[in-house]
């Protein structure tokens, strides 16, 4: 019983709502959590600073294609954040996140 873990960022809650709402309504997450963050990294020779709302994202392993096509196409970004991992889920968890995408 696994489960795909998405993980994006956005820049602003307001683009985070957005991409959460969106993946809901197109049945490609069952849940979305949003935190704020603050990042520090390399873009254009220089250390950039920024706060920035990161978005996890729950859905079927299955789907992960569609999902990183869909992220591309809706992100604020020129190179979004999209890193993804594989967990195994409890038996109740899997079969609300399977009967809900």
């Amino acid at each position: 019983m696994e489960v795909l873990v998405m993980i994006t960022t956005e820049s602003s809650k307001r683009n985070a709502l957005r991409v959460a709402k969106l993946l809901l309504q197109n049945k490609l997450a069952v849940c979305v959590s949003i935190k704020q963050i603050f990042s520090i990294y390399a873009w254009d020779d220089d250390i950039e600073e920024t706060k920035e709302f990161e978005i996890t994202i729950k859905s079927k392993p299955e789907i992960k294609d569609k999902l990183i096509n869909f992220l591309h196409n809706i992100s604020t970004y020129d190179v979004p954040q999209i890193i993804y991992k594989k967990y195994h889920s409890d038996i109740k968890y899997y079969d609300w996140l399977n009967n809900n995408i």
